[in-house]
């Protein structure tokens, strides 16, 4: 079984979840991990040479998936777009690029532990979440915990993850500031505003912004 694994800090939680769930399960010898940016793992998901993953919202909506995904509530420190006179979208996101033209925003979309770096360097920005959320009140989803098969197992690994708060070993936090540059407590700051739990007002959101999206990609297709 192979999962496709995107080594951000916004799963640095769920991440330390799978291994001691693996360990402790029969999926332990199975599981392989597939590591990348998010839009090559969308790429290697929809080509089913990966079973599960973390697939950007605007590439997962044909998907089966379970009640996870990475969402803000309000901003999410780590999906910036830096002032510029022109619109530039990052290559390794997908939603994050949707959401830029949903916003009809312009300037150059940064995502992952880079932008969370430029954010703790107080440089300008604005976090692409807290703008969608001023705007329409509801959180953003950037993620789903997709699956090609296997439903009982990702229902059981949502179940499991939600119901019991992950502690992050110091170890594994040294390890993560030193690979990224980002303190140990800066990350622990930031993942206070990550949520993983698709719920009724996240789900909200989610529909709110396939709606707008579908209504952007069409008004550019009529001109």
């Amino acid at each position: 079984m192979i999962f496709g694994k995107i080594e951000y800090l916004n799963l640095l939680p769920f991440h330390v979840f799978m291994k001691r769930f693996t360990r402790s399960s029969q999926e332990r010898m199975s599981m392989q991990y597939y590591k990348n940016v998010p839009s090559s793992i969308n790429t290697r998901f929809v080509a089913r040479k990966a079973d599960a993953a973390f697939i950007s919202s605007i590439a997962a909506k044909k998907y089966p998936h379970v009640g996870l995904g990475i969402i803000a509530k309000k901003e999410v420190l780590s999906v910036l777009l830096v002032p510029q006179d022109e619109y530039e979208k990052d290559s390794a996101s997908a939603s994050s690029n949707a959401l830029t033209k949903v916003l009809g925003l312009e300037g150059k979309v940064m995502i992952g532990d880079r932008a969370l770096s430029y954010f703790f360097e107080g440089k300008e920005h604005i976090d692409l979440a807290q703008e969608w959320h001023k705007r329409y009140g509801v959180p953003f989803v950037f993620a789903l915990l997709c699956f090609h098969k296997e439903k009982s197992l990702y229902t059981q690994i949502e179940h499991k993850f939600l119901k019991s708060p992950v502690k992050i070993p110091q170890y594994l936090l040294q390890k993560a500031s030193k690979k990224t540059g980002i303190s140990a407590k800066n990350i622990l700051y930031y993942l206070n505003y990550i949520s993983y739990d698709l719920d009724a007002s996240a789900k909200r959101g989610l529909k709110l912004f396939y709606k707008l999206h579908y209504a952007t990609i069409t008004t550019r297709k009529n001109f």
